[in-house]
């Protein structure tokens, strides 16, 4: 095969046989640099299918040491890396891989001080993290970039995929306005995560960040992918800019900032609607056991249940999402915001006493 350079093309014959990729989306890719925030259970698979594809520049970013009860799902990682840091271990693997490309890591966290120095040295950035102030501080800083977002995140058996801030598509503030409460949120250590999973995400992940690069087939900008492993089903939902955030006024880091105000509903004015024979129907999408053990009545549906239940959702006019503080009930109205013709309401559920 015809050399780049210095780089053995014959080992990316496979895909340059393709007539979308051919010899020059190949050439892009060995141009393109990407930085991949997090090598856990997402970056994991990421890392090794874009150095396998040949993107030219690599970047690794991830504080964390590898721990035995990452080898789950982690699959970058042995016993012998235990206890040692996964950027580092995670650049090693992927030189192995592809000694040709130029990989870096960067066995530290990113910060408000450090992440616009980081993110602006590369041409794309993928967001594998599983903590909601990285991912605020990822957007934002992608935002006033102007760098595209490759986004998923896992939870049990569910996974997400989308694109944010790609030629002027919405970013992740558009679809989830703020961070929960640190009390309710999920965790795999907590909630558990089947193994397979961030391998099927993150191979999505790394397959949006291709055709990116590569400029052919349908971007998930705008739309956001669920699948659940559990009956393979999946769901596309569609999403727009958020209509809140000035134009002019560049992004920030802190929560509170730039956050849409979806409208709210009180417990009495729930009440009122009753009395008024209106035709709502209440979903809790908090977990079972916690509408089990306190509730205002309505129905429970889960939110990462809630895409299966969309067509029993069109014979009202209007839904009302609620939860205990509000963030999973505004994550919900936005998910239907573009799907369902009626009016969109979220409330908090009163604390049991």
């Amino acid at each position: 095969m015809e050399r780049l350079g210095q780089v053995d093309m014959k080992r990316y014959d496979r895909q340059i046989m393709l007539p979308e990729m051919g010899l020059a989306g190949q050439q892009k890719l060995l141009k393109a640099s990407v930085l991949v925030v997090g090598a856990g259970g997402l970056g994991c698979p990421i890392l090794l299918y874009l150095a396998g594809a040949g993107i030219g520049q690599i970047g690794i970013t991830d504080a964390d040491v590898v721990e035995e009860s990452n080898l789950q799902r982690q699959v970058m990682y042995q016993m012998p890396d235990i206890g040692k840091p996964k950027a580092e271990i995670a650049a090693s693997r992927l030189r192995m891989l592809n000694p040709e490309l130029e990989i870096r890591s960067f066995p530290f966290r990113l910060t408000a001080e450090n992440a616009a120095d980081l993110v602006g040295r590369y041409d794309l950035i993928i967001d594998g993290t599983d903590n909601f102030p990285t991912r605020y501080l990822v957007n934002d800083t992608c935002v006033l970039l102007s760098k595209p977002l490759v986004f998923g995140s896992i939870f049990q058996f569910e996974g997400q995929v989308t694109v944010f801030n790609y030629q002027g598509s919405a970013d992740y503030r558009s679809l989830y306005p703020e961070p929960p409460p640190p009390d309710e949120v999920p965790n795999c250590g907590e909630s558990g995560v089947i193994g397979t999973l961030p391998g099927i995400i993150g191979s999505m992940m790394a397959n949006e960040a291709i055709k990116i690069i590569c400029g052919f087939g349908e971007v998930l900008a705008g739309k956001l992918l669920t699948y659940n492993a559990l009956s393979n089903e999946s769901v596309l939902f569609n999403f727009s800019k958020s209509a809140n955030r000035p134009a002019e006024e560049p992004v920030g880091t802190h929560p509170q900032q730039n956050k849409p105000a979806p409208s709210s509903l009180s417990l009495d004015e729930l009440r009122e609607m009753d009395e008024k024979g209106i035709n709502y129907l209440l979903i809790d999408v908090r977990e079972a056991y916690e509408y089990e053990e306190h509730n205002i009545g309505g129905i429970n549906i889960p939110l990462y249940d809630l895409s299966q239940h969309i067509p029993e959702f069109l014979p009202y006019k209007i839904l009302v999402f609620c939860c205990s503080a509000g963030t999973r009930s505004r994550i919900a109205l936005n998910l239907l915001r573009d799907c369902f013709q009626g009016k969109l309401y979220t409330m908090d559920v009163p604390k049991a006493y």
